[in-house]
C-alpha cells in the first residue's frame, strides 16, 4: 500500500439510481433503468485518487449491514485505506435516492443512516497527521458539521485542507462554513453553490472566498457558458490569477452528471499534489469529470492513470 497522502472525512451512501426521461418538480415519468451505487461526495473523490495511484484513507461510517459492506470493500478494490471507517451497531447505511435525465439533470434526496451517528471520537488526530492532505464534503446533520469545524482547531498546520461543500452545506449560508473555508487551501463548488452561499455572480463570490483566506476557488459551471467557439466548463481563481478552463464543445453525458463534481475535485487534486499550476490542475479536473459521465452512477467511469494519461 502506498503511504496516505490524503485522506477523506464526509457521508458515506449506497446511491439508488433511476435513470428518468426527465426530472420533474410535479407529475409523472417513466422509469428506464435502475441501478445501486456506492457513493458520498468526498468518499467518491478519496476512490477516484486511489485509482488513479494516489494513497488514501477515509474517515466516516456505515451501518452493519451489507450495504455497509459494500461501501467498505469498494473503497478497498482501488486501495483506500478503510481502517478509521466505523460500522455503527443496528443501524442502517446512508442512502441517496437519485434521479437522472437523459438532459444531464438530475434530483437527490438524502437519507444519512449511519452518517449522523459519526462523533468526534470517530477522527483520530494521529492518523489524520500522517497525511499530505485532508479532503471534507458534507454531511446531513448539524452535529458532523460541528465535527468539521472544530477539526480546523485541532489539525497540524502542515496539513492541507481542501473542502468540497456541496448544496447541503451551501444551503446552510456563509457563516457556518467560515470556519472550514478560513482554514482550506482549495475551496471546489459549482456556480449555484458559490452564488448561494455569496449572494453575488460566482466571479465575485469566488473573491469573497479569497478574503476569508482560502488560497484557492475551483467553481465548476454545469453545462458550461458559451464563449466563441468554445464552452467554459470551470472558473478559476487564486494565487496564479483567475482562469477559465475550455473546450472546444460539450456533450450531453453518455452515462449520468452523478458525481461529476466529485470527480472534478479529484482531478484538480491530483495536479496539485504533483506540483502542477492552477490552470493544468483545472484541466485534469475537467478530464476525470467528463471521464465519469460516460458511465452511469459516480464511480463507474473515473480513469486508471493509464487511461487519464
Amino acid at each position: 500500500m502506498n503511504a496516505i497522502e490524503v485522506i477523506g472525512l464526509g457521508a458515506m451512501n449506497m446511491d439508488h439510481i433511476y435513470g428518468v426521461e426527465r426530472t420533474l418538480v410535479d407529475g409523472e415519468t417513466p422509469v428506464a433503468e435502475f441501478r445501486l451505487s456506492p457513493g458520498g461526495s468526498a468518499a467518491n473523490t478519496i476512490y477516484a485518487l486511489a485509482k488513479l495511484g494516489i494513497g488514501t484513507g477515509f474517515i466516516g461510517a456505515v451501518g452493519d449491514d451489507g450495504e455497509g459492506e459494500t461501501l467498505v470493500k469498494d473503497l478497498a478494490s482501488v486501495g483506500v485505506d478503510g481502517g478509521q471507517i466505523k460500522a455503527k451497531k443496528g443501524a442502517k447505511t446512508g442512502s441517496v435516492l437519485c434521479f437522472s435525465d437523459k438532459r444531464g439533470k438530475r434530483a437527490l434526496y438524502v437519507l444519512p443512516g449511519a452518517n449522523s451517528l459519526l462523533t468526534g471520537d470517530d477522527v483520530d488526530l494521529a492518523y489524520l497527521s500522517q497525511a499530505k492532505m485532508l479532503h471534507l464534503s458534507s454531511f446531513a446533520d448539524e452535529q458532523q458539521l460541528a465535527i468539521q469545524q472544530e477539526l480546523m482547531a485541532k489539525i497540524p498546520p502542515s496539513l492541507t485542507v481542501s473542502f468540497a461543500p456541496g448544496s447541503i452545506y451551501a444551503a446552510k449560508g456563509m457563516s457556518a462554513l467560515e470556519p472550514i473555508i478560513r482554514r482550506a487551501h482549495i475551496l471546489l463548488l459549482n456556480r449555484e453553490e458559490a452564488e448561494e452561499l455569496t449572494g453575488v455572480d460566482f466571479q465575485t463570490g469566488a473573491q469573497k472566498f479569497l478574503a476569508l483566506g482560502c488560497q484557492s476557488v475551483a467553481v465548476t459551471l454545469g453545462q458550461g457558458i458559451r464563449r466563441g467557439k468554445n464552452i467554459a466548463t470551470c472558473y478559476l481563481v487564486g494565487g496564479e490569477g483567475e482562469h477559465m478552463i475550455e473546450t472546444r464543445r460539450k456533450k450531453k453525458p453518455e452515462g449520468d452528471t452523478i458525481g461529476a463534481g466529485d470527480a472534478f475535485a479529484a482531478g484538480f487534486l491530483y495536479g496539485f499534489l504533483h506540483g502542477k499550476g492552477l490552470v493544468e490542475c483545472g484541466h485534469l479536473g475537467d478530464m476525470v469529470a467528463r471521464l465519469s459521465t460516460t458511465k452511469i452512477g459516480a464511480r463507474a467511469g473515473l480513469p486508471s492513470l493509464a487511461e487519464l494519461s
